[in-house]
């Protein structure tokens, strides 16, 4: 990255050393003496003046005019100085660059220089300055058409409004030292406007001893009644169809499932014969071995068969397809409850793998 921007600083070219950082580094190191000592500053800027001189023939004279043309384009022959360049990039957009830069005014291009703060006047006069050629009509038509336009609307933040048919009246208010943390601007004969919301507004004039009304969007006064409901109205229920609902066979093919489910969660047994379990009593392994069978399920993708205590101490008994373990918790697919469930692993008493032909 130090030899590209090298290149892109003009110290190196194709590999090899410009002119201009020959005359820099013509000192050699050993010899130079560091800014901060005494003599290094004189040295070093005697250096650079000498680059300086080098590459000033090199590099195009920044020049402060342009040439405007009919068609709305400006044509920069050079680089602009800093502050036409400056001005010009507002008042214009840029709609080509190479060794002229074409610049093009637009309606939105002289209605940013007008939102700057620029006026109609001084934009004919920035373009008289600095066009080497006269002003064009259309151009100068176009910034007159825009100034004519610009501001004519407003567009400004609100939060509330006082309108009243006496403008005697709201003088008045605004004539009140009281009204001042409303924020109240007239902006019309009848019309305030408050950056207060529509209940401080109201509750502000009260306390100033007026007696201002609420208004809706549509203008209407708004009635508060002192009996509202504190809930909405009620909407009627459905009626009940004549006749038992129609039979679901999705439903009824998960309550098959579930019933299948409990029936081998009720005599499921361990896969070792060593350690026989009674049908429909929990299995009891340790904490560690709970984990890894587990674990061990949820690597195989089979089901176990748990035992599981929940929070009120209800003991039941549940086949499990477990899908993740983390945090504490066993996720999995509960064959006889037909859904997916979380459960924790402190409440599992016990877990024994189920044979084959239970699965």
């Amino acid at each position: 990255w130090t030899l590209a921007e090298a290149e892109l600083l003009g110290l190196t070219g194709r590999g090899a050393l410009s002119g201009p950082a020959r005359a820099l580094l013509n000192l050699p190191l050993a010899e130079a003496a560091a800014p901060d000592e005494p003599g290094g500053g004189v040295e070093l800027s005697v250096a650079a003046g000498r680059a300086a001189t080098l590459l000033a023939p090199l590099l195009p004279e920044a020049v402060d005019e342009v040439l405007l043309q009919a068609d709305l384009t400006a044509v920069a022959p050079g680089p602009l100085r800093r502050p036409l360049a400056d001005a010009l990039a507002v008042l214009a957009d840029v709609e080509s660059k190479g060794g002229a830069t074409v610049y093009r005014f637009t309606p939105g291009s002289v209605r940013r220089a007008l939102d700057s703060g620029r006026t109609a006047s001084d934009l004919h006069e920035f373009l008289r300055t600095h066009s080497r050629t006269p002003v064009p009509q259309p151009l100068s038509y176009l910034v007159d058409d825009v100034a004519r336009r610009h501001g004519r609307l407003r567009v400004g933040a609100a939060s509330a409004y006082v309108r009243c048919d006496d403008d005697a009246l709201l003088g008045e208010i605004l004539a009140d030292r009281r009204s001042a943390s409303l924020g109240l601007r007239r902006l019309a004969p009848t019309v305030l406007a408050a950056q207060a919301d529509p209940a401080s507004l109201l509750d502000g004039l009260r306390a100033m001893g007026y007696a201002p009304a609420a208004e809706s969007a549509d203008g209407d006064v708004l009635i508060t009644r002192a009996d509202a409901y504190r809930t909405g109205r009620r909407t009627p229920p459905t009626p009940v169809p004549e006749g038992p609902p129609a039979p679901d066979a999705t439903l009824l093919g998960a309550a098959v499932r579930a019933i299948r489910a409990g029936d081998r969660a009720a005599t499921a047994v361990r896969k070792e014969p060593s350690a026989p379990t009674t049908p429909g009593a929990l299995p009891r392994t340790s904490a560690a071995e709970t984990l890894a069978t587990v674990q061990a399920a949820v690597m195989t993708g089979s089901a176990v068969w748990i035992g599981y205590v929940n929070a009120e101490g209800g003991a039941s008994q549940r086949v499990l397809a477990p899908v993740r373990v983390e945090g504490g918790f066993v996720t999995g697919y509960d064959h006889t409850a037909d859904e997916v469930r979380t459960y924790p692993l402190h409440r599992i008493t016990g877990v024994a793998e189920l044979a084959d032909d239970q699965v």
